[in-house]
């Protein structure tokens, strides 16, 4: 019948058009029936479910060194980063930088950076970093706290480290439970930030599934199990 066909392409053109006006960008028909079929949706976390506007709420230095040393060091490791989080470090260090002591920056994918700092190896990155590149030992004292933590190695040394905390998007938690009321049975979020941070992030949002402390490879290989098991079950 004639309102049988017409009312087909309508209701894509109605879907795809709704869904513009809320920002959300359909490619075509084909991927809003995918979307309507979905019953996994999975997240990253940092500028998703949460803000992405980092903080420096504290800092822990080891012994030997002061809360103005670590920040410093921290402050000329990440001097050159447009970062969210080394942007927070950068604000939260009040003195000038002396970029010219700073050479040498590397990046460490998913671990953190290495650099030449007034002629000695700074560290800046994760709890893994510390173990396996700087090779220093490291005060474990596990903060179950929201938020990311960068640890902070100098000449050999365990230094101390920074907390930083982000913030959950406004509307995240609507939107995860909205999702559940119209057919998705399963939400993950994959996330590079430590264990105690996402699991605090997922708790709040009431996220199903959550694999922490991921490099970017790992999380390409978290999506594609995903799919595959997704696939299976179909």
């Amino acid at each position: 019948p004639c309102a049988l066909v017409i009312s087909v392409p309508l209701g894509f053109f109605g879907g795809i058009g709704a869904a513009s006006g809320i920002g959300v960008l359909v490619k075509g028909s084909n991927y809003l029936e995918a979307a309507a079929e979905m019953e996994t949706v999975v997240f990253d976390k940092t500028g998703t479910l949460t803000k992405g506007e980092f903080k420096v709420t504290s800092i822990s230095p080891a012994e030997g060194f002061t809360d103005r040393e670590v920040l410093k060091m921290a402050a000329h490791g990440e001097g050159y980063s447009t970062h969210p989080i080394a942007k927070s470090i950068q604000s939260a260090y009040e003195g000038d930088l002396a970029l010219e002591l700073v050479e040498g920056v590397e990046e460490l994918a998913g671990h953190g950076l290495k650099a030449i700092y007034d002629g000695k190896e700074l560290y800046l990155g994760n709890l893994a970093l510390m173990k396996e590149q700087a090779a220093v030992s490291v005060e474990q004292n596990p903060d179950a706290s929201f938020g990311t933590v960068v640890y902070v190695a100098y000449d050999g040394r365990y230094a101390g480290k920074i907390q930083i905390s982000d913030t959950v998007k406004d509307g995240a938690k609507e939107a995860l439970s909205d999702m559940k009321a119209v057919g998705v049975k399963k939400t993950v979020m994959l996330t590079g930030d430590r264990r105690e941070a996402a699991d605090a992030v997922a708790g709040m949002l009431g996220v199903d599934e959550v694999h922490a402390e991921l490099l970017p490879a790992d999380k390409v290989e978290w999506v594609e199990k995903l799919m595959e098991e997704t696939a299976g079950k179909g």
